[in-house]
């Protein structure tokens, strides 16, 4: 893989994109204004608990860390929130954790593709426009619609390895 294809040099964080966590807020913020939806005050502090890590964070971490903060919070409340970030483009979903990663780049729609540290969690998300048209290539092939695409690779990271 070339560098090209990577959207951050190290473990997944939108932080590296953006700069510091609060420019990533801020541009989620205008990027929903922008697009007529609204950034509530606990969608961002999900938003925020999601990219401060560098590994996928799982629905009950967030209803823990939130519950420490704001009392009870119930689970259908936290998948609603989850819900809006990825149909934002936020946020991903990570299938095989069933956790999720901040999106980097939620400005413009995107084939992803993830490799998964085993051992530490670490998430690197890259951007292979080949890979993604391979894969729309064979599925044009087999007559087969694609409804959602997720690429997760499992390995171990450089730290790790």
């Amino acid at each position: 893989m070339d560098a090209s294809t990577r959207s951050s040099p190290g473990p997944h964080s939108p932080k590296a994109c953006h700069g510091a966590l609060g420019e990533m807020l801020a541009a989620a913020e205008a990027l929903c204004r922008a697009r007529g939806r609204q950034l509530t005050p606990l969608r961002r502090r999900v938003l925020e608990l999601i990219a401060e890590q560098d590994h996928p964070v799982g629905a009950y971490e967030l209803i823990d860390r939130l519950s420490a903060e704001r009392g009870r919070t119930a689970p259908p409340t936290i998948y609603r929130t989850l819900e809006f970030l990825q149909a934002e483009g936020l946020v991903h979903r990570i299938e095989s954790r069933n956790a999720f990663v901040a999106c980097p780049h939620p400005e413009r729609p995107h084939a992803t593709q993830f490799f998964i540290c085993k051992d530490c969690g670490a998430t690197f998300e890259i951007h292979d426009q080949r890979l993604a048209a391979a894969i729309a290539d064979q599925a044009e092939a087999e007559d087969f619609a694609i409804e959602r695409q997720v690429v997760e690779v499992t390995g171990r990271c450089r730290a790790c390895h």
